[in-house]
């Protein structure tokens, strides 16, 4: 018997069905009753079983209809997905809009889109001719991933786009998120089941759209807000304004968040910001802060884009939340620099939605400055995505009996000295060359262009000796084999003897990139030069005292400390005496004839900003040869600042200091003096 039912029919119940979602999902107005929906459901399966011909991409049924992928594949945006500058008070802000707009007259007429910053994941949809196609995470911002299986689960996410006069190509970007509702109930399923809770929403999203398998995600409740969009039709006509376009896409049936609204300038966007922070801890979701867009799009391209952001629309974040709870104890992590930091074990407490267990304390000043000791009670903050920190103790908490924390005289990784910096609070352990912490960036250093400058061992290949054990210190370079290379992934033999004969190579230079190489702490390539011309030859730089060291041109307490304190440690000596046994060697160092008369000798300089007559490494060149120390930052003790253009923190704080700032072109009158 035939059925009734035509494809006619079919297609009245998909627009029906979705019609039904959209009320559900999107406006929270259901019209029918769950089970008046799993009817008509049925009936759209058993329809769809029957005809497969008249299946439609857009169906209901199809948003969990893929197969598990293998894996994800990459997408190139058509149109980049930028990140967002952010601001921390009221005074960035108002920086913001005198960016924008520097008549403060007119600030006012300013209007502006203000909406919730989400705490989620940022997604690209792609639309063609009213149909969902594609989706993608931002990535890098040029390249994503395809996840657009994925996506299809999302409810609130139209598969077809409602009316009319779309463009033929439209991407619309907007935020992927999951409620608290929805997360609390996801957690409590992973732990039924056994499995890990998710530590935040953020997480418990981003993880959902990193499922191979579909299924996987439709169980997770996700929703998505649409902030923008990517690409559109070339011969679509773009609104006037962000508002206008927004309120579009919304009628073609994308989500956008019922809290955003239009501002006019400074008192409306602070306004909206005492408006969303008291709503906050009732909001249904998660979120981090409040972004503010231009409304103009005319001046929203007037104004472009920075490197990594729009200069049109900034991110306000909110301040930090803070909880209390146990200080179980402190550990100590060695850092790649060689610094100690103490970091907090605690009792696990959630902090705005995510589970800490470990948090900053700083330094040991910091912490005696806090009195907090272990097994007090402890306030942590913590601000967005920054590392939770301990803001100190709960006094009246405090128990009878609490530990003092002292720092380590040993670095307990490699057991060298542990040194406390001059002036600082800053600990160091002196095993440079064998801390296992510090391994990579030593290496690095000791390759790189400045030091031995061995063409061949970049950061991936560094990264593969040493995790392959084949590459512990630096001497250990000099003892690779062709054969020891050829077992390193994507590694041919022309290549290994590249790197082989580059390694060779490096073993003639010069004392003071030697020196420089051995990446003492705050020794750069200027002072090692000026202590390879003072002493000559490595057995006098190793005895030296701190009073000949601090003698020397560029050499201060600090750096005499730190130059001491690094040949004294057994382990130092042992790998420069090996990379000597290996061959490394140097003629004497030659003297640098510097003019007495110059007028930069003797000279503390800071050059900033760009040049238009040659790069900084080249005006560096020139003033060192003249007899000038340049450094990177500018004190009360320097006593010119080049100002190129585009000059920034630098030229402002040499003008609050009284320093004598020079344009580039009165340095090069200055320098053609000298010639």
């Amino acid at each position: 018997m035939m059925s009734d039912f035509t494809k006619n029919d079919y297609l009245n119940l998909v627009k029906t069905l979705n019609k039904y979602s959209a009320e559900y999902y999107v406006h929270d107005k259901p019209s029918i009753s769950d089970a008046s929906y799993d009817s008509l459901y049925g009936t759209l399966l058993k329809e769809e079983a029957q005809n497969p011909c008249w299946l439609v991409s857009y169906s209901p049924s199809q948003r969990v209809g893929d197969k598990p992928l293998d894996e994800f594949t990459s997408v190139t945006h058509a149109v980049a997905m930028y990140s967002l500058d952010n601001a921390f008070s009221d005074e960035d802000l108002a920086n913001f809009l005198n960016r924008i707009e520097p008549d403060k007259s007119k600030q006012d007429k300013l209007v502006l889109s203000a909406e919730p910053k989400m705490d989620g994941l940022a997604i690209n949809l792609r639309y063609k001719k009213g149909l969902f196609v594609q989706a993608s995470t931002r990535g890098d911002g040029r390249v994503g991933e395809d996840v657009t299986h994925n996506i299809k689960t999302i409810r609130s996410i139209p598969m077809q786009l409602k009316g009319s006069q779309f463009p033929d190509v439209l991407e619309v970007r907007g935020e992927v998120f999951i409620s608290h509702a929805a997360f609390k109930a996801l957690n409590e399923k992973q732990l039924q089941a056994g499995d890990k809770p998710f530590a935040n929403p953020r997480n418990a999203a981003a993880g959902s759209l990193r499922q191979l398998d579909p299924k996987v995600a439709s169980q997770r409740q996700l929703s998505f807000y649409l902030y923008g969009w990517g690409e559109l039709s070339a011969d679509w006509a773009v609104a006037g304004n962000y508002y206008d376009m927004i309120e579009q896409f919304a009628k073609w049936g994308l989500p956008k968040n019922p809290d955003s609204q239009m501002v006019s300038g400074l008192k409306g966007i602070l306004d909206y910001y005492e408006f969303l922070s008291k709503k906050r801890a009732n909001l249904p979701y998660e979120i981090d802060g409040i972004v503010y867009k231009l409304n103009s799009i005319q001046k929203q391209r007037d104004l472009g884009f920075t490197a990594k952001a729009p200069r049109w629309a900034i991110a306000r974040k909110f301040p930090a939340q803070e909880v209390w709870t146990k200080l179980l104890g402190i550990d100590i992590q060695v850092g790649r620099t060689g610094a100690l930091t103490p970091v907090a074990r605690l009792e696990p407490v959630s902090v705005g939605g995510v589970v800490v267990a470990n948090a900053t304390l700083h330094n040991l000043d910091e912490i005696e400055r806090k009195d907090v000791r272990i097994g007090d009670t402890v306030i942590v903050r913590r601000a967005g995505d920054v590392i939770p920190e301990v803001v100190g103790p709960v006094l009246n908490q405090r128990p009878e009996h609490t530990t003092l924390f002292e720092m380590p005289l040993e670095c307990p990784e490699c057991q060298s000295e542990v040194v406390r910096e001059l002036d600082k609070a800053v600990y160091r352990c002196m095993g440079g060359l064998i801390c296992p912490a510090q391994r990579k960036r030593a290496l690095q250093h000791f390759v790189s262009k400045k030091a031995l400058d061995i063409v061949g061992l970049g950061n991936k290949l560094i990264d593969q000796l040493v995790e392959s054990n084949l590459v512990h210190h630096p001497d250990d370079f000099f003892s690779l084999t062709l054969e020891s290379l050829l077992g390193l992934d994507r590694m041919a033999e022309k290549s290994a003897l590249k790197v082989l004969s580059a390694i060779q190579k490096a073993k003639q230079t010069t004392f003071s990139r030697f020196i420089y190489s051995l990446g003492i702490p705050e020794v750069g390539e200027v002072t090692a030069m000026n202590l390879a011309n003072f002493f000559k030859n490595l057995p006098a730089l190793e005895k030296a005292d701190l009073e000949t060291l601090i003698s020397i041109s560029d050499v201060g307490d600090i750096v005499a400390d730190h130059i001491q304190h690094f040949f004294q440690q057994p382990h130092n000596l042992t790998v420069i005496q090996n990379l000597l046994e290996q061959g490394v060697h140097w003629p004497e160092p030659e003297e640098v004839a510097i003019p007495s008369s110059s007028a930069f000798s003797g000279k503390v300089m800071v050059l900033t900003g760009t040049f238009e007559s040659m790069g900084r490494a080249d005006a560096k060149k020139q003033l060192e040869a003249l007899g000038a120390k340049i450094t990177g930052s500018v004190s009360a003790k320097t006593d010119y600042v080049v100002a190129g253009e585009k000059a920034g923190s630098k030229k402002t704080k040499a003008e609050q200091l009284g320093v004598v700032v020079l344009t580039e072109q009165a340095w090069l009158e200055m320098m053609a003096e000298e010639a």
